[in-house]
């Protein structure tokens, strides 16, 4: 991966922090310092939209001279960039979509940071208060404005997939779109742009103008999953739990396509979630698909939750194989039962609130060894707390196979060490070699080493 071009520019805003007060730029304008990074690596990562790798750390090696500061001006706030990735310019003039994002980045890292305080201490806060946090971040980008009824359908699935796999997510997204749904995704390649591909061409053709492509996405992993240029809003989370906390909050139905680890904790999260017993009679349609090329992936993931979850899990989600068309209709239909219990229970089209998500599945969670150890994976306990902690492993190897800090600490520490119940480790284990043979944890070409540990005896 080599960049020749390289553009210095000074940047206003777009679709963001168009109008400030002088005090806001002002604070904003102030260093500070790991902050400050956590933003260059981000802004880096939106301008390096389109790379073929997931290596977060070899696109900032080969950016390591790219600047970015903030301009204090009179009439507003500007972006001043050094030495940054000629492919977010044409003719020396940065691509709208790139610069609308970059400001996104600039609102959800350094203005959100100052204004909502999220240096605050969550750590102990009341399920209700992350929940309220969650809200105004989202409320803050202006996600609501655009949700004007139970349209917004949430599309998992992995970075790396076939082009096959790929092909299919578009041909759900048409099929999506001409029923007139938006949608939502994690903003990254693969799955995650598909369907927002699909969904433009299909809205093009119903003559939809203002139709939603929201990308929701958090620090840690936007570097390897660099927003794709079809997002037109986009939201940088805290973390990876309030990412997923926006995602069901925000979203009517979910739709799962193949994936890795990631969509993996993906699916445990939301199926703990709908089996706590708060939620029983809450509707949220849940429907599994891909080709028929990957049935057998759909075979595996339905058996390891039939296995470690049981049938009331498995009874939370449809799977459809190779049928774009059913797969719309499932949602479309899911989506009315969405919105006459919304109406009857007077719960807001635009944030779901009468959703229970449990403490469990709101605090970050850090992956260490000795969190990893802290892990409680067996069948003593309620259903929806097992999920929960499965949902932590899955995302600890996330972590350790794509986030920047997570690949140095296991570069550092050695792997995790995965211990528990042994026939929940077993089902664990040939799910996650499973993963590794499909070559759904990398991008295809790049060898794989395991960031994990399975312990079984």
């Amino acid at each position: 991966m080599q960049y020749e071009d390289r553009v210095d520019a000074l940047v206003a805003p777009k679709g963001a922090l168009e109008m400030l007060s002088q005090d806001e730029i002002s604070r904003m304008s102030e260093d500070s310092g790991s902050l400050h990074e956590l933003f260059r690596r981000c802004a880096l990562a939106i301008m390096n939209c389109g790379s073929d790798t997931d290596d977060a750390e070899a696109v900032m090696k080969e950016f390591n001279d790219f600047e970015i500061n903030i301009i204090q001006q009179e009439r507003g706030v500007k972006l001043e960039l050094k030495n940054a990735p000629g492919s977010a310019f044409v003719d020396g003039k940065m691509i709208s979509s790139v610069r609308e994002m970059l400001f996104s980045v600039l609102r959800d890292i350094i203005f959100t940071y100052h204004e909502y305080n999220l240096a605050r201490n969550l750590e102990n806060a009341s399920s209700d208060k992350i929940t309220n946090v969650v809200f105004e971040l989202l409320r803050n980008a202006n996600v609501f404005r655009r949700i004007q009824s139970p349209d917004m359908v949430v599309c998992w699935g992995g970075h790396s997939i076939a082009r096959h796999e790929y092909d299919y997510t578009k041909r759900v997204g048409h099929e999506l779109g001409l029923r007139e749904l938006n949608i939502c995704t994690g903003c990254g390649p693969g799955a995650m742009k598909g369907p927002m591909k699909g969904a433009a061409i299909a809205h093009s053709k119903q003559r939809i103008r203002n139709g939603v492509y929201l990308g929701l996405t958090e620090p840690g992993i936007i570097a390897a999953e660099s927003p794709n240029p079809i997002v037109n809003q986009l939201v940088i989370m805290p973390d990876i739990e309030k990412r997923l906390e926006a995602f069901v909050r925000t979203g009517h139905g979910i739709v799962v396509f193949p994936g890795g680890a990631g969509t993996a904790e993906e699916i445990l999260y939301i199926l703990g979630i709908l089996l706590h017993p708060k939620n029983a009679d809450v509707p949220f349609p849940l429907v599994f698909t891909g080709p028929k090329e990957s049935a057998n992936y759909f075979e595996q993931i339905h058996a390891f939750i039939g296995d470690v979850l049981g049938a009331a899990a498995q009874n939370k989600y449809r799977i459809i194989i190779d049928d774009e068309v059913e797969v719309a209709r499932a949602m479309k239909q899911g989506l009315e039962e969405v919105r006459h219990y919304r109406k009857a229970h007077h719960d807001a089209f635009y944030y779901n609130w009468k959703l229970h998500i449990p403490e469990e599945f709101q605090h970050p969670f850090e992956p260490t060894h000795e969190n990893m150890l802290s892990l409680s994976l067996n069948f003593n306990q309620e259903t929806h707390l097992l999920a929960a902690d499965l949902r932590r492993a899955f995302s600890s190897i996330v972590a350790g196979n794509v986030k920047a800090q997570g690949v140095a600490y296991i570069k550092e520490h050695g792997p995790f060490h995965i211990h528990g119940d042994k026939q929940i480790l077993e089902k664990l284990d040939a799910l996650l070699q499973a993963f590794v043979a499909q070559q759904r944890m990398k991008l295809p070409g790049s060898e794989y080493i395991p960031c994990y540990k399975v312990i079984t005896n």
